[in-house]
C-alpha cells in the first residue's frame, strides 16, 4: 500500500493508528476512492463503519476489500442508506473519531443534466453528516472537495486562493459545501478539513457508464480492443493523482494536531500537468506488452464538452508545508499499479464470462 518513499511524518502517524486504533465513518465507502481508504484502514487494524446507498457505488467494491488478507487485522460495519436521511447520519457517526466524507453525485456532466439532484444530494446530504458529526462528538470531519472550484481561473499551479468562473453545478455544490463547512467550524466549534482533489485515479474506479473516468474508460477501451475518445485536440491537461496520495491526505487531514479557527481547504494532487495526448500513449504503451495490437492503437478526436476546464495543476505547497503531506506516488508509478488490477480482473471476468457460457 505505501510507497518505500513514504515521508517519516506519514508513517509514524500510521504506526500510532496501528498501536492505538481509531473509529472511522466513510461515507461513500461502496465508491472506488472510499473503498480504497476502507482498503488502507482496515490494513492499520482500525475500526470502520462505511456507509453507501449504492447510487454510485458498488457491492463488488466492498467484497473486494473484505476478501483480502490484510482486512482482517480491522473491523468492518456497514450500513446501507442515504445520507439525504439525517437519521441515518446519526446512526452512522456514533462513536465515530474522524468522517471521511465522500458519498456525492461527482460528475460535473451529469450535475449540468440535473442541477437539483446534485445539489441534493451534495450540499443537502454534506448538512446532514456535519449536523451527525456534531451532535455525536465527532472530533473531526474531513471532506472531498474539487479543483472543478477553480473553473476557468488561467493561474497555473492553481493555488487555494486562485478564483475563476465555475463551469458546472458540480462545482456550485462543492463551493457551497466549503461555506458550510466554515460556518459550522465557526459556530459550532466542529473541526472540519475539505481536499480538493484534483483528478484522483486508481483500481475499482468504474470504467462503464456515460460519466466514466477517462483512465479506466480508456483502459477498458484498449483491453475490449474499442477506440479512445478524446474530447478536443487532446492537450487540454489535469493533475492525474493516484489514489494512495489521496488516502494520505486523508489520514493526515483526520489526525492534523493544529486546532484550526477557520475550516481549512487544501489540494491534493501531484503537481504535475499532463495532457491527454500523453496519457493515452502512457496507457497504450503500459498495455502493449500484454495485447502486442495496441501498439496500433489511436485515439478518436471529438469536440470539446460544455464545462471541461482547458489546463488544471495542482499548487500542493499548502498541504506540504502544514500537514507534511508529499505525493508519494507519480502518475507513471500510480498507472503502473492501476494497470496491473485492470488487467487481472479483465482475465478473471473473462473467465467467469467463459464458464458461464459452458454451463
Amino acid at each position: 500500500m505505501i510507497s518505500s518513499v513514504t515521508p517519516s511524518h506519514y508513517r509514524e502517524i500510521r504506526h500510532e493508528l496501528a498501536a492505538n486504533p481509531r473509529t472511522w465513518l466513510i461515507t461513500g465507502v461502496a465508491g472506488f476512492i472510499g473503498s480504497y481508504l476502507l482498503e488502507d484502514l482496515l490494513a492499520l487494524g482500525q475500526t470502520v463503519i462505511g456507509l453507501d446507498d449504492f447510487s454510485t457505488g458498488y457491492r463488488a467494491n466492498l467484497d473486494d476489500v473484505v476478501c483480502l488478507p490484510s482486512s482482517r487485522a480491522g473491523t468492518f460495519r456497514f450500513i446501507e442508506g442515504d445520507i439525504r436521511d439525517i437519521d441515518t447520519c446519526r446512526d452512522a457517526c456514533r462513536g465515530v473519531d474522524y468522517v471521511l466524507h465522500h458519498a456525492a453525485l461527482g460528475s460535473v456532466p451529469r450535475s449540468i443534466e440535473d442541477p437539483v439532484l446534485a445539489t441534493s444530494v451534495n450540499v443537502d446530504g454534506f448538512i446532514n453528516v456535519l449536523l451527525a458529526a456534531k451532535e455525536c462528538g465527532v472530533k473531526r470531519v474531513v471532506y472531498a472537495s474539487t479543483c472543478a472550484i477553480y473553473g476557468d481561473c488561467p493561474d497555473l499551479p492553481l493555488h487555494e486562493h486562485s478564483s475563476g468562473n465555475m463551469l458546472s453545478p458540480y462545482a456550485a455544490t462543492k463551493l457551497t459545501n466549503e461555506v458550510y463547512a466554515s460556518v459550522f467550524q465557526r459556530v459550532y466549534g466542529l473541526q472540519v478539513m475539505g481536499l480538493r482533489y484534483f483528478n484522483i485515479f486508481g483500481p475499482r474506479q468504474d470504467p462503464n457508464g456515460a460519466y466514466a473516468a477517462v483512465i479506466p474508460r480508456w483502459i477498458n477501451n484498449l483491453l475490449s480492443g474499442d477506440s479512445c475518445q478524446i474530447f478536443g485536440d487532446g492537450e487540454t491537461s489535469r493533475d492525474f493523482c493516484y489514489v494512495a496520495n489521496v488516502a494520505q491526505a486523508n489520514i493526515l487531514a483526520a489526525t492534523a494536531e493544529r486546532s484550526l479557527g477557520e475550516s481549512e481547504v487544501y489540494n491534493v494532487g501531484c503537481g504535475r500537468e499532463t495532457t491527454l495526448n500523453e496519457l493515452f500513449r502512457m496507457i497504450r504503451l503500459g498495455l502493449v506488452g500484454l495485447q502486442p495490437a495496441i501498439a496500433g492503437a489511436y485515439p478518436a478526436y471529438a469536440s470539446f464538452r460544455d464545462g471541461d476546464i482547458r489546463r488544471s495543476t495542482a499548487d500542493i505547497n499548502k498541504i506540504s508545508h502544514d500537514l507534511y503531506y508529499q505525493a508519494t506516488h507519480s502518475i507513471a508509478q500510480g498507472l503502473g499499479q492501476t494497470l496491473e488490477w485492470y488487467v487481472e480482473h479483465s482475465a478473471k471476468s473473462a473467465l467467469v464470462e467463459e464458464s458461464s457460457a459452458a454451463v
